[in-house]
């Protein structure tokens, strides 16, 4: 049975694709809950950050269910839907105020590659392969789905990925800005958790607010006065008096995301 798998260590949560016999191959009732449990998440003021992996080592995901395409996507409102469910939960993994790390091991195709495209850090093991081979299976990908991995790698790697349908290694998915970090694979977990542990040791509104206006800058407009202004808010916070103190007293910071 195919599922969502939820897990939660201290400040760290984790959520794991799992589709076994199907190398974590996403179905519909999987992108529905994936949507339901990060919007959960984004509202947990406990949690600093997130992991998303696919459930064993051969796989973080090998793109979307086919065996579903021919039952839930036949008509075009179906598509619309099912593509839409899709949209929904790459936006709730994007707009997750908490810093969100992918952690991949293996197959990272078509889906998985969407995931993995809309979380703030990729971290992968050198065996890792990254790709969306569908103009061979004669469809493409949707707009809303789309939208995630230009933004992250720009429309000549997204073309060479779509047009030529090319399965790229780990080595040129960094040379091509698809991944943050390549490591040995048996190392690959390890690092995922300590780039998670980095993040927790950080301010988390600090980490929410340099995700808002990373995004807000990408848009191209000027900032007016008042963001300007807004951009000043962790003046009034206990975590920046704690920050500062901390450094002063040569002591670790004792964040509360207050």
């Amino acid at each position: 049975m195919s599922t969502i798998d939820y897990f939660c260590d201290g400040e760290i949560a984790t959520l794991t694709l799992n589709n076994p016999g199907k190398l974590n191959a996403i179905d519909l009732g999987m992108w529905n809950r994936l949507a339901e449990k990060m919007s959960e998440i984004s509202i947990d003021h406990r949690i600093r950050c997130v992991v998303l992996r696919g459930a064993g080592n051969e796989a973080f995901a090998a793109g979307g269910d086919l065996e579903e395409f021919v039952t839930a996507r036949t008509t075009l409102e179906q598509a619309l839907h099912y593509h839409g469910q899709v949209a929904l939960a790459l936006q709730a993994i994007d707009n997750c105020p908490h810093p969100t790390v992918a952690l991949i091991q293996g197959a990272c195709i078509g889906g998985g590659l969407e995931i993995a495209g809309v979380c703030d850090f990729r971290i992968c093991g050198q065996s890792a392969r990254f790709g969306a081979p569908i103009n061979r299976l004669g469809f493409s990908m949707y707009p809303g789905e789309m939208e995630g991995l230009l933004r992250l790698a720009g429309p000549a790697v997204i073309k060479e990925i779509l047009l030529e349908g090319r399965i790229l290694n780990s080595t040129e998915a960094y040379a091509k800005g698809l991944v943050t970090r390549v490591v040995a694979d048996e190392e690959s977990e390890t690092e995922a958790y300590a780039t998670a542990r980095r993040i927790c040791a950080g301010a988390p509104l600090v980490a929410g607010w340099h995700k808002q206006w990373i995004r807000r800058l990408l848009d191209g407009r000027p900032l007016s006065d008042e963001e300007k202004a807004a951009s000043f808010a962790f003046l009034d916070t206990e975590d920046y008096r704690e920050g500062l103190a901390a450094f002063l007293e040569k002591r670790k910071p004792a964040f509360k995301a207050r």
